[in-house]
């Protein structure tokens, strides 16, 4: 898995972006991830781009969610490259993060669908006829914080980006 957030070995002081969000390392992410019962899965639906709720789990660096015999299946039995989102707003606060995920979908079969079933924490929030496990394995990750008000960096400030 790469990062355009890598965090820096010099230093464990924040980084921020032009827009001055937090940079958030790729642990901070799957922690994040881990977080929230709830993203968005982004893929192509007959050429144009479809946005897809869907409830999921982590497997260690891995998106896995259950699906139905459509759309989000098909991108799966085809390897599809996605990108998954999940996010938290404070709207009273102005704060918040996002994490997006890109990579590849695939179907999870056999005896580890079993095992997974049995390990992790997944149910379906929709009734599903033959439900069937997919998985998205992360090769890129980054994220975004927007921290309070009294925390972010100022134009002329010594946390300048």
């Amino acid at each position: 898995m790469t990062s355009d957030s890598a965090p820096s070995m010099t230093s464990a002081a924040p980084r921020f972006d032009h827009s001055r969000l937090e940079v958030l390392s790729p642990s901070s992410c799957l922690g994040l991830l881990r977080s929230v019962p709830l993203g968005r899965l982004v893929y192509t639906h007959g050429g144009l781009p479809a946005i897809r709720l869907v409830n999921f789990v982590l497997d260690e660096d891995t998106v896995v969610f259950s699906t139905g015999q459509g759309d989000k299946f098909r991108a799966a039995e085809r390897g599809d490259v996605v990108a998954f989102e999940a996010d938290e707003v404070d709207l009273e606060m102005h704060t918040g993060w996002t994490v997006t995920a890109i990579g590849h979908l695939s179907i999870v079969t056999g005896e580890e669908a079993t095992e997974l079933r049995q390990a992790l924490p997944l149910h379906s929030w929709l009734p599903i006829d033959a439900p069937q496990l997919v998985r998205l394995g992360i090769e890129s990750m980054h994220g975004r914080r927007l921290l309070p008000w009294a925390q972010r960096p100022h134009l002329n400030g010594s946390q300048q980006p």
